[in-house]
């Protein structure tokens, strides 16, 4: 009875002692379970985790030049959520994160959609000729844990599927992927910003970035009033008369004219006047310079800025104003609150309600004849994408960050590699530019001027080298 006894005792201690060692085991993972899984934070439309530091993914891409290198970091998360934004009705809608492959620079960044405009098997006629919007599609990355650089840069962006216009069979589009210009490239950024655009979650995503790369300083009311007359395929297709203008041709023919003292005596009027599109900017003087330069416009580039700017600089030498005439089309760099202003005054034949052009009449520069279907605005996302993978400065490791962007000249002559089929450059900074004057209108030699908030040696390397890849021709005296 008594050995019994014990052995109970001894089963009941060793069962105790049992329970005690599985108990503190279990309360020693519980301790570490909240590290190891650690939980997500969601702002402004973003996914992240608690350990990041940045609010996008930022996958720069390797770049040399004379003036700057860049590497690439380890590759991001392959956890990709998404967000979806459909034509005219836009709506928001996050999916759950699903595994994917790594993919190329372009994919890793952008989540691309079918435009609704298209279906499956759809003939290729009702494809180019349709005017519904295009599908926006934005990838919410998940940062992993690795090198970051700063916020401000923001290497991810919108997506848009906008329908080809062309079967260019020789098109910048499909030669880029072949050059070393494939992994920077991104075939679906939206070019041009318009109604669709106007959403909370948007100016929540692009107000932290400031400029011409953001929405930073504009407020979401002066925004929504602004692009909501921006609402037909004039506004977010670059060549939305295309139809009319192609007389059968295969393919697109852009010639970009900057306004650089090369094209003094240059003869190359008429060769430029027979491009199927003219992309002309700020101080262009017309009048007088047409053996050189040509005389038609069919695309104006500017900021309110340099347009005010080349109206009281320029005056003295025959610039009066923006080209007039019923083939030009007005395409607003956006820097400023005043742009948004100054477009929407012209779009509704009103004057500027506030900022330094208040009470001025937007058809002074544009013509009686102005209406929405003449506007257009460079979309901010595509503006600090040609920064970040066409033209990263030093500039931008600086106490100058904030205002440093690509010249207007740039973003006139990338806009038209995204959107063009073909491209000649006119009048653009080449090695030699010591030899020629700032402008060919000048009339005595004035150096060309270098300012931090440009960086002109970095874009004509860039023009250099797109010349040399065979994506654009680019005119250099021999």
């Amino acid at each position: 009875m008594g050995m019994a006894v014990q052995r109970r005792l001894v089963f009941v201690v060793v069962s105790a002692f049992s329970l005690l060692c599985f108990y503190i085991l279990c309360v020693n993972l519980e301790t570490r379970l909240p590290w190891s899984t650690m939980p997500l934070k969601h702002f402004h439309g973003f996914i992240r985790t608690t350990s990041s530091g940045s609010q996008d993914s930022q996958e720069p891409l390797d770049r040399k030049s004379n003036s700057d290198q860049w590497t690439r970091p380890p590759p991001a998360s392959n956890f990709s959520p998404e967000l979806h934004q459909h034509a005219h009705t836009p709506t928001v809608k996050t999916q759950t994160p699903t595994a994917v492959k790594h993919k190329p620079a372009e994919n890793s960044i952008l989540q691309l959609s079918k435009s609704s405009s298209r279906s499956d098997g759809a003939d290729k006629t009702s494809t180019r000729t349709s005017t519904k919007g295009p599908t926006l599609q934005r990838q919410q990355p998940i940062q992993a844990a690795r090198p970051t650089e700063p916020p401000f840069i923001g290497d991810t962006y919108m997506s848009e599927d906008i329908p080809p216009q062309t079967d260019c069979p020789d098109s910048i589009r499909s030669r880029v992927t072949n050059t070393e210009f494939g992994g920077r490239f991104l075939k679906h950024i939206p070019v041009l910003q318009w109604a669709q655009h106007a959403t909370y979650e948007h100016h929540q995503r692009l107000s932290q970035y400031p400029g011409a790369h953001g929405w930073g300083g504009i407020d979401f009311k002066t925004l929504v009033d602004t692009l909501s007359v921006l609402n037909s395929s004039a506004n977010w297709r670059m060549l939305d008369d295309w139809k009319d203008r192609s007389n059968k041709s295969d393919c697109t023919h852009c010639a970009v004219v900057g306004n650089g003292g090369i094209l003094k005596d240059s003869k190359k009027g008429k060769e430029i006047d027979s491009h199927h599109y003219v992309f002309r900017t700020n101080g262009a003087i017309i009048k007088g310079f047409e053996e050189d330069v040509g005389s038609r416009t069919t695309h104006y580039t500017f900021s309110t800025n340099t347009l005010m700017n080349s109206m009281r600089s320029y005056a003295g030498v025959g610039y009066k104003g923006p080209p007039l005439s019923k083939e030009t089309k007005y395409i607003f760099l956006p820097d400023h609150d005043r742009d948004y202003l100054l477009m929407k005054a012209a779009a509704t034949h009103t004057p500027v309600e506030r900022g330094p052009e208040r009470g001025k009449n937007p058809s002074n520069y544009f013509g009686e004849d102005v209406s929405a279907e003449k506007l257009k605005m460079y979309h901010p996302d595509f503006v600090r994408y040609i920064r970040n993978r066409f033209l990263r400065s030093n500039a931008l490791k600086t106490k100058y960050k904030d205002i440093y962007r690509p010249s207007t000249g740039a973003v006139m002559l990338l806009a038209a590699l995204h959107t063009c089929d073909q491209v000649s450059a006119y009048g653009f900074m080449t090695p030699d530019y010591k030899n020629y004057s700032d402008h060919y209108y000048d009339n005595n030699y004035h150096p060309v001027g270098f300012f931090i908030n440009h960086d002109l040696h970095m874009e004509m390397t860039l023009w250099q080298q797109l010349h040399q890849a065979g994506l654009i021709r680019l005119y250099m005296h021999k």
